[in-house]
């Protein structure tokens, strides 16, 4: 298990799009959580099992709501954190 965090940029503030990633996270089982940063784009740290669950979770970053535009997301890992669910954060 590895702990990832990942910046998502564009249009991805006031247009539902933490709403989404959060229950489509938790819809496929992942542990973690999403919060909007002052400068516009999005953080999202998640724990990740293997490479398959981390594109499949990508994948979920990149589709968005329907009124959001990903341009670009950021993937570093990070020290390992255990979540019991996956959370909005403010």
């Amino acid at each position: 298990m590895k702990t990832y965090k990942f910046l998502v940029s564009g249009k991805v503030q006031g247009v539902w799009y933490r709403k989404y990633v959060s229950e489509n996270a938790k819809k496929h089982g992942f542990k973690g959580y999403i919060k909007n940063l002052p400068d516009g784009r999005v953080e999202a740290v998640a724990n990740i099992e293997n490479d398959d669950r981390l594109k499949e979770f990508i994948e979920i970053l990149k589709e968005g709501s329907p009124f959001s535009r990903v341009e670009n997301i950021e993937i570093k890992e990070i020290p390992n954190i255990k979540f019991n669910d996956f959370e909005i954060r403010y």
